[in-house]
């Protein structure tokens, strides 16, 4: 039961959006009664709690689909773009997610700080060790300067999420153009600035492109 109160409760947010998750409405969606959500979650706080986690957990299998090569930097663009495409195909989670969308007054319990070392049990704390590690690949592998691996994490992750919040609202114009004219050319300037050789972050970009089976961008 516990498992069917999340993925109704995901259902719910998907169709109709934050508005809809109230503790009745998920109890009907799940075949269950309104005391099920108190007993299995203490209430709509801790449901949204581990509707977040299971957000964060296939997030997370999304980001970590793609096998290591042996080119980190190809690896770190493959990545971000399973990160693009699950965010643009799953925004209401999303942004529950990182606590933009929650319902009710203040700020989420789960939301973490990226700066600062996390418990391992942190909701999206096994999620943000994706970027994390691709940031300790790149680093050394060379191809970027030795900042802490969680400070360029961060930085990457900022910029990724910056910019599809934007793309989510319209604001970069026709479906798939921010990649290419916004995202992409943002994330070289980044990663030229930390140390990479432009050249060889375009060779990089290449392979991200044969192994996705995307264009440019």
């Amino acid at each position: 039961m516990r498992t069917e109160l999340i993925e109704a409760a995901i259902r719910l947010l998907e169709q109709d959006g934050p508005e809809a998750l109230q503790t009745r409405r998920v109890a009907a969606a799940a075949g269950a009664s309104t005391m099920t959500v108190y007993t299995h979650f203490g209430g709509m706080t801790g449901l949204l709690d581990a509707v977040a986690a299971e957000a964060f957990s296939r997030f997370g299998a999304a980001l970590g689909a793609a096998a290591f090569t042996d080119d980190p930097v190809a690896d770190f663009f493959v990545m971000g773009r399973a990160y693009r495409e699950y965010a643009l195909a799953n925004p209401q989670r999303y942004r529950l997610m990182f606590g933009l969308t929650a319902p009710g007054a203040g700020k989420p319990g789960y939301v973490m700080d990226l700066t600062t070392e996390t418990p391992d049990d942190a909701v999206g704390a096994d999620t943000f060790g994706h970027a994390i590690t691709a940031a300790e690949r790149m680093i050394a592998g060379g191809h970027i300067r030795s900042d802490p691996p969680r400070q360029v994490a961060a930085r990457l992750w900022a910029l990724l999420h910056g910019a599809i919040l934007l793309e989510m609202a319209g604001h970069f114009g026709a479906e798939g153009q921010s990649a290419a004219t916004v995202l992409g050319p943002a994330t070289y300037d980044l990663l030229v600035g930390m140390g990479a050789s432009r050249e060889r972050l375009e060779q990089s970009a290449l392979e991200a492109n044969r192994r996705t089976g995307k264009g440019a961008g």
